[in-house]
């Protein structure tokens, strides 16, 4: 996406925190909602600003984190020693950047909206410049949060951490986010004045405020919804999160055409992509990376994750869709059935209890119930090609490497581990044998067996 030279931002996404209370091994911001990172959701709603620069701020060890931001920049935070510390540490990583607002966010808050930023970065550009834009909200229990003090001409007079505040300052309802969008020109100079005089004996990237109205600058606030702002600290508090993520995401796919028929039991990724009069039924789990094309109908208890689905295409119920698959237009993929890095032609049916991994199925062929693709020999991973307008059996085995020909036929019960051409029946079971009255003697010496066992005791 080209760079908005109009809003000339960069951002800083203070991401140090260990996270503690999750009692995790992983940084609290490698942990998901919707199967994408806490901080990768951040990143997500910085891209629409196209930002000069992003630099997030870990402590030293967290190379995952370091990973997931990249191609961004990193900073280190070497000591917790509060937010202002921590912006300070990427200081020399925004050097010459030629940004006029830089965004201060946080890592384990992964809800502030694209439109939200942009608010606050365009605040900053209005006619009276504030040195700080915070962010404010007005959540119903406003327990632990800083205060924002507005002065009466509208303009922030300070921000009061709660355990510093006084009974008067936290009758206040508006309440500090963190999130700041501050002027480059001014920021380090703040920030180097912050002193850590307060109950946590911190620094606290809040007392800019206080700071630049000593300076003659004017500060601002911008409110958003308290759920946009959700902070996550603990694993409840992340649970609240997919909860908040889902709801939404919900409402928005039925306000885009998707019938969700039971849509409180359905989860989706942060990346799953819907067409329209897309039907979904209960209980259906979208994992990473699927791509679903117009009219198409998830029925109940699937499982879909990297599988793009074409339109037309039935898929269900309780099917599960893995990586790699590749379901044609108008194609059935029923009950029972998985599918690993497969293609199913359009047309194509696979209708009841049938594993096809590693395959290619053609146009129109019908795969019977019980079928299999032998895929792996214990070693290595082979592939079954299925032609078009094929027909294989029910409780086929198709041992791989395979190829079924167009129009082949596979007899039900065969194990395939030849190729079969086109046009061609394969049989591959063993020979049926019937004997005449074999079952009425059968049960007849067994009668006699169990009468003689009842006598001798």
């Amino acid at each position: 996406m080209p760079q908005n030279s109009s809003l000339s931002v960069a951002a800083i996404i203070l991401a140090a925190g260990q996270g503690t209370r999750m009692k995790s091994r992983l940084p609290k911001v490698m942990h998901r909602i919707a199967n994408r990172t806490m901080i990768g959701h951040v990143l997500d709603n910085l891209t629409p600003l196209a930002p000069i620069s992003v630099t997030a701020v870990i402590a030293p060890g967290m190379d995952d984190v370091a990973c997931e931001v990249a191609p961004h920049n990193i900073a280190y935070q070497t000591e917790a020693l509060g937010t202002g510390h921590a912006a300070k540490s990427a200081r020399q990583a925004l050097a010459d950047t030629g940004a006029e607002t830089i965004l201060v966010l946080f890592g384990d808050s992964p809800f502030v909206s694209t439109a939200t930023l942009r608010k606050m970065v365009e605040r900053r550009q209005e006619t009276d410049k504030p040195a700080v834009v915070v962010l404010g909200m007005r959540p119903a229990d406003p327990t632990g949060y800083g205060r924002i003090i507005i002065e009466a001409d509208g303009s922030v007079a300070k921000i009061v951490e709660h355990k510093d505040a006084i009974a008067a300052e936290l009758a206040v309802g508006l309440c500090n986010s963190g999130v700041m969008a501050i002027d480059a020109a001014v920021i380090w100079s703040l920030v180097e004045r912050i002193g850590n005089d307060n109950a946590k004996g911190e620094y606290y990237l809040t007392d800019i405020v206080a700071l630049a109205r000593q300076a003659g600058r004017r500060c601002a606030c911008v409110e958003a919804p308290a759920e946009e702002l959700l902070g996550v600290n603990s694993r409840a508090d992340l649970a609240a999160a997919e909860k908040l993520y889902q709801h939404a995401r919900r409402h928005a796919a039925m306000s885009e055409g998707v019938t969700l028929q039971d849509p409180e039991t359905v989860y989706f990724s942060s990346d799953t992509k819907l067409g329209r009069d897309v039907v979904i039924g209960p209980s259906v789990v979208f994992g990473p990376g699927v791509s679903i094309a117009d009219n198409v109908e998830i029925r109940a208890f699937c499982h879909i994750e990297g599988t793009c689905i074409a339109q037309g295409a039935v898929i269900g119920p309780f099917a599960r869709l893995r990586p790699g698959s590749e379901i044609g237009e108008d194609a059935h993929v029923g009950n029972f059935v998985e599918t690993k890095n497969t293609k199913l032609g359009a047309g194509a049916k696979a209708n009841h209890l049938t594993y096809l991994g590693d395959a290619e199925v053609g146009a129109k062929s019908n795969v019977g119930a019980g079928t299999i693709t032998c895929n792996y020999d214990g070693f290595l991973k082979e592939k079954t090609l299925i032609g078009k307008g094929a027909f294989i059996g029910s409780n086929s085995s198709l041992v791989a490497p395979v190829k079924i020909g167009d129009g082949a036929i596979v007899g039900a019960g065969s194990v395939i581990t030849r190729d079969v051409a086109a046009d061609a029946l394969a049989v591959a079971r063993g020979a049926q044998v019937d004997k005449p009255d074999w079952a009425v003697q059968f049960r007849k010496a067994k009668a006699a067996e169990k009468a003689a066992r009842k006598a001798k005791d």
